[in-house]
């Protein structure tokens, strides 16, 4: 059985299903090739399921500090509401997926793709099944890296990846988690909520090493301060497992704990789909492309987390889009990484874009730092988060928004305004004379646009 498309898209998460959607949106006979849920990782067992168990835990904070807020609550928790309710989320974005893909008129194919020669582009060959497009966009993403060697393997049982770290059917008394990223502060952040004993190992000098070096240390204090155990510059060896509780050698010293996470960063879904015979350009388990997505094998494009860094959801999305806009004859912008903003929903959250304070001045700019702390703030206040910072790092010569850090109460909402400002190309004058809504937190950002020129009002 053979089928001809405009477009075959293999993989169905943000950067797969959205690439499907433009694609039919511009007029291209599209089909998506799925082997699991629709929606991939990232609505069904990653960036939305988890914001569900987040927020979970955030509102059990906030019970549990009802006094402060002149309220009273005995608070508990059901372990299995909480999981169920997660799941439920996810089970409905991934309906909404398929409800986009039936109103878009996208063939969607049900199991694993294997590419084969052919042309004008690979022939993707499912099952039984051969199909032919004239552009083949690979959306297959990535997985949870394991290193065997030390025992950083997963068993399902006490050695979790971030999978099974998301449906726990009893909450373990200690928990070991083995890489300080988004992802691993994310799952310490929701079990430190709930009581259990986290440890965090980072072979790195600090936590989130991705952020700006002041972030990280205000992050760190703060998880400290929430009790969670917090080693850097570490390494974790020796692992074992009896099935029940899980041993390991930390800097030397053997510690055993109820469960281990591990995130320790990904690996591109590369394997077992006919890329070696391809010829397709692989670096480090992932797929090297062009400014537009496009491999080194005519037809064949990839997309997100198999291809380079940022490894995040909205990147791919934005990505896919490029590529099919430029399929489809359109002159989009290639994309600019520098300017894809990232986001850790842990408490307190923390969010940035662009270049951090050392990398600018490692650039070679002349630099200009703007800080504004919450407690400056009036609306921080009355929330009762008045512990957090708004960095802004600008060019002297020019004006020139550089980057921007964040952590404390709702930073991931407010990113996106410096994000739009680097869009534009704004300078320091623009950002000074826009005026920002009181009370909000959103004048922080306001703020230490003019602390950066020591005009700040409120400190």
């Amino acid at each position: 059985m053979s089928q001809d498309f405009d477009v075959i898209i293999i993989g169905s998460g943000p950067g797969g299903y959205v690439s499907a959607i433009r694609a039919a949106q511009l007029g291209l006979k599209t089909a998506i090739i799925e082997r699991e849920a629709l929606g991939g990782v990232c609505l069904n067992w990653g960036c939305i399921p988890t914001k569900a168990l987040l927020r979970s835990a955030e509102v059990y904070r906030q019970m549990r500090h009802a006094k402060d807020y002149g309220l009273s609550a005995n608070p508990g928790f059901d372990l299995g509401a909480i999981v169920k309710r997660s799941r439920a989320i996810a089970g409905q974005l991934s309906s909404g997926v398929k409800y986009l893909m039936k109103k878009n008129k996208i063939t969607v194919i049900e199991g694993f793709a294997h590419l084969e020669a052919g042309r004008p582009a690979p022939k993707v060959v499912v099952g039984e099944s051969s199909y032919q497009a004239a552009h083949v966009i690979l959306a297959t993403g990535a997985r949870a890296r394991t290193i065997p060697a030390a025992g950083l393997k997963p068993d399902g049982k006490t050695i979790w990846t971030a999978k099974e770290a998301m449906i726990p059917k009893t909450m373990p008394g200690s928990l070991l988690v083995v890489g300080s990223g988004a992802i691993g502060m994310e799952f310490a952040s929701f079990y430190n909520a709930f009581g259990v004993d986290v440890t965090v190992v980072e072979m790195m000098d600090r936590i989130l090493p991705a952020e700006d070096e002041e972030i990280s240390a205000l992050a760190c204090k703060a998880f400290e301060k929430q009790g969670m155990t917090i080693l850097t510059g570490t390494q974790v060896s020796d692992v074992k497992s009896d099935g029940k509780r899980v041993t390991a050698s930390i800097g030397g010293q053997t510690q055993v704990f109820d469960r281990m996470i591990l995130a320790i960063g990904i690996v591109g879904n590369v394997e077992h789909m006919g890329l070696e015979a391809l010829g397709v350009q692989i670096d480090r388990s992932h797929i090297v492309v062009d400014e537009f997505s496009r491999t080194n094998v005519p037809g064949l494009y990839a997309i997100g987390d198999v291809t380079t860094p940022p490894w995040l959801a909205h990147k791919a999305s934005h990505e896919g889009v490029i590529c099919v806009e430029k399929i489809a004859g359109l002159e989009p912008h290639p994309l600019d990484a520098n300017r894809i903003p990232g986001c850790t929903y842990c408490q307190p959250q923390i969010a940035s874009v662009g270049l951090t304070e050392a990398q600018a001045k490692q650039a070679g700019y002349k630099t200009r730092i703007g800080r504004f702390p919450f407690i400056g703030n009036g609306k921080a206040i009355a929330l009762g988060e008045p512990e957090g910072l708004i960095k802004t790092v600008f060019d002297a010569n020019t004006g020139e928004l550089l980057g921007a850090h964040m952590i404390g109460a709702e930073v991931t909402e407010l990113i996106e305004g410096y994000t739009i400002a680097m869009g534009l190309e704004t300078t320091e004058k623009e950002l000074m004379e826009t005026v920002f809504p009181h009370p909000t937190l959103s004048e922080m950002m306001h703020e230490s646009v003019l602390a950066a020129w020591e005009r700040a009002l409120h400190i």
